[in-house]
């Protein structure tokens, strides 16, 4: 990489690299809602505004949750995760549509852009999570759930599942620009499905068999299970954290044919 004069030449490789990758984090941030603090600020409030939007519909209509005696408890635990999924698995896909012409320069990776937004979406994630925590906290529910190991285990799995899938997505899209749409619908059914307004345990035993298979529902009912244990939910740690493993390989291996296209 070529020194401009009265520039500081970079120690290392890995310094470079990360100046490269701070770089794309920044770009990030600025150019998605404009080139402003409060144009960051709506990326972090967005998904806050989905939470309170489903509370404040179901608080208003009266209608009874059913767990517990706290809509917004319910609706939260069962929201965050499945929101934390859907926003990294999307974002990571549309951050290579963006960024392309930013991989013509020597420095820059496609790898690099999808690692820059997959952190981008993980910061902004947590910091919509401490929002939602502080509301909630505000109209006089306690969000600490009974088991807060369960609760982070959770948690760091929607993000895993959110990197896998979105990996996925990345090179999908390499090869068939319009899946961008495609996802989107998808993704309208893999909420709707996940049991965010609903229990899903309490369907037919024969429906709720062939829902468990949506890892998306299993993470909701996974953040669930750590707020009212008592439920009796039953959740499959090992498909979740394998299914997300898993999209991550698929994902990596065909990204390097997606490389191969655009190098082309």
């Amino acid at each position: 990489m070529p020194i401009l004069p009265g520039s500081v030449a970079p120690k290392s490789l890995g310094e470079s690299y990360l100046h490269v990758l701070h770089a794309l984090m920044l770009r990030d941030m600025r150019t998605r809602f404009g080139a402003s603090l409060w144009g960051y600020g709506v990326v972090v409030l967005w998904p806050c505004v989905h939470v309170f939007m489903l509370i404040a519909i179901y608080t208003f209509q009266k209608l009874a949750v059913p767990l517990g005696d706290d809509r917004a408890l319910f609706f939260a635990s069962g929201a965050v995760p499945v929101l934390v999924f859907q926003y990294i698995s999307r974002e990571v896909m549309k951050a290579v549509i963006s960024n392309r012409p930013l991989t013509y320069y020597p420095q820059v990776k496609l790898f690099d852009v999808i690692f820059a937004r997959i952190l981008v979406e993980i910061v902004t994630g947590f910091l919509a999570l401490l929002v939602v925590i502080s509301v909630l906290l505000c109209i006089g529910t306690n969000p600490v759930p009974s088991d807060p190991f369960v609760a982070m285990c959770a948690y760091l799995s929607a993000i895993i599942l959110g990197i896998g899938i979105g990996t996925i997505n990345v090179a999908i899209i390499g090869f068939f620009p319009g899946w961008l749409i495609g996802y989107a619908l998808l993704s309208i059914v893999l909420y709707i499905s996940s049991g965010v307004m609903f229990l899903p345990s309490y369907m037919p035993d024969k429906i709720y068999y062939w829902m468990k298979f949506n890892p998306v529902l299993q993470l909701a009912e996974w953040m669930r299970s750590a707020y009212y244990p008592y439920a009796g939910l039953e959740i499959d740690y090992l498909y979740i954290t394998m299914f997300g493993l898993t999209s991550i390989t698929i994902g990596l291996l065909i990204v390097k044919h997606v490389v191969a296209k655009m190098s082309a």
